[in-house]
């Protein structure tokens, strides 16, 4: 005998499986943990045993509490989630799944759950290694629309399909849980009814029973690779942006070097020198961050080729930075064109040449950088140079709004003949984090 009397409650109970397989999927998948874990395509033993805990305990609960409380037969997911732990995990992996979800049932005398439920767990794990792995997260619950599909594809390209094998599996499972269930009465758990538009429906809810979970993390693996694809499109126009100042600043300073090479061989050869160990670094350092300490260094080699080129009774450089500051991290060559902006569009069309003043800060959890020099200011110099601030300065807030979206700030005080300043406010960030997880963590905290 089936265990219901009631039509109606077999529909609201099928209404909650879907609730119930929903409910846990999106629960579990909240884990960082589990999410490495279920998006992992080959795992090793200890792993397959916490992704077996993670989807056991919380279906297994479902099972003790159609066992204890009246009338909640839709808690009972123990079928549907050793199939899924199969083809999810793998045949060792949904055997020991099956197994656990299975136990309070059959120590209930429940005995013929666990073998059947293993046995299915086990033919879903063969399935897995039957198919690829994008394969599997197609699965769907529409199985109507999988049949046409299905049909399609064989009338063109006759071929084994795994979408329709795995469907007909889950369903010949069904069938014999029903089968058994109706011969060994009490010895097994199943919902039925006598007529067959009703058994269409509950066939029909335990395939998607089954593909619930799949959909809900594949919606979160499509997020992930969403993310990912951010980040590789993120660390590409870093790239892009990075290689626009590497040839402007060499040539620049190329340019210095040939104007020296013919009247001054001597200073000219010092700033080759100078010149190759910047390029030393250049090629050793591709990171995106790096600490504010190494990013003054590599401004320190760049000021002593323009003190040479301008001489230093001309560019004179001094340095207000906070000790504490010197150890936070920041976008690399960050500084270095707004130094090289101060120095072509500020002080160069000045005749007595001028000071450049580099400060840092620690405020409200916030870092400040401020280089300000006291050259013709911004409007003659853009009306000198005919291109606004320069390369270097857009560059600098294009890779500002690349990396901190609204987080970061950058502003530009001038005035005509008192000099220019410009500000930079950035959020802090972890030195123990990847560079571009720090970017993605500071603009999606922006967006909230």
């Amino acid at each position: 005998m089936p265990p219901f009397i009631d039509q109606r409650l077999v529909l609201i109970t099928l209404l909650v499986k879907l609730g119930v397989a929903a409910a846990v999927a999106g629960a579990v998948v909240r884990s960082r943990y589990f999410k490495g874990l279920l998006f992992k395509e080959e795992r090793t033993l200890r792993e397959q045993i916490y992704l077996v805990m993670f989807m056991a305990v919380p279906f297994g609960l479902g099972v003790l509490v159609r066992l204890n409380v009246r009338n909640f037969l839709a808690a009972d997911l123990g079928f549907e989630s050793s199939i899924l732990m199969g083809v999810m995990i793998g045949r060792a992996g949904g055997v020991l799944g099956a197994t656990l979800v299975s136990l309070p049932a059959a120590l209930s005398g429940e005995f013929i759950n666990l073998p059947l439920n293993v046995a299915a767990a086990f033919v879903a794990g063969v399935m897995r290694r039957a198919t690829a792995y994008e394969e599997i997260w197609s699965f769907s619950p529409f199985f109507d629309l999988s049949v046409y599909r299905w049909a399609r594809k064989m009338l063109r390209h006759p071929q084994i399909d795994w979408q329709m094998s795995f469907t007909l599996v889950v369903l010949a499972f069904h069938v014999a849980r029903i089968l058994m269930g109706q011969r060994l009465p009490g010895d097994l758990f199943y919902l039925d009814w006598p007529s067959w538009p009703m058994r269409l429906v509950i066939f029909a809810s335990t395939l998607a029973t089954v593909a619930v979970p799949i959909k809900v993390w594949n919606s979160t693996r499509i997020e992930l690779k969403l993310e990912e694809q951010e980040r590789m499109l993120l660390q590409a126009r870093m790239e892009a942006l990075q290689n626009q100042i590497n040839p402007h600043f060499l040539f620049n300073t190329l340019n210095s070097v040939s104007s020296l090479v013919r009247f001054d061989p001597d200073t000219a050869r010092v700033l080759i020198v100078k010149l190759a160990n910047i390029l030393r670094r250049l090629l050793r350092k591709t990171e995106a961050f790096l600490p504010l300490r190494e990013e003054l260094e590599f401004v320190d080699d760049f000021l002593a080729i323009e003190v040479v080129r301008f001489g230093p009774e001309k560019l004179k450089v001094i340095k207000d930075l906070d000790p504490d500051t010197l150890d936070q991290f920041v976008p690399s060559m960050l500084l270095q064109p707004l130094v090289e902006n101060s120095i072509k569009h500020g002080l160069g069309p000045k005749i007595e040449g001028g000071t450049i003043i580099l400060r840092s800060r620690l405020s409200a959890e916030r870092l400040t950088i401020q280089v300000e020099d006291d050259g013709v200011g911004m409007s003659f110099a853009s009306a000198s140079s005919g291109n606004g601030s320069g390369i270097g300065m857009s560059n600098v807030a294009e890779r500002l709004k690349v990396l901190y979206g609204n987080s970061a700030h950058m502003s530009v005080g001038s005035r005509d003949g008192n000099g220019t300043l410009v500000t930079i406010e950035l959020p802090l960030v972890d030195s123990a984090a990847e560079p571009f997880a720090i970017a993605q963590e500071a603009r999606s905290s922006t967006s909230r």
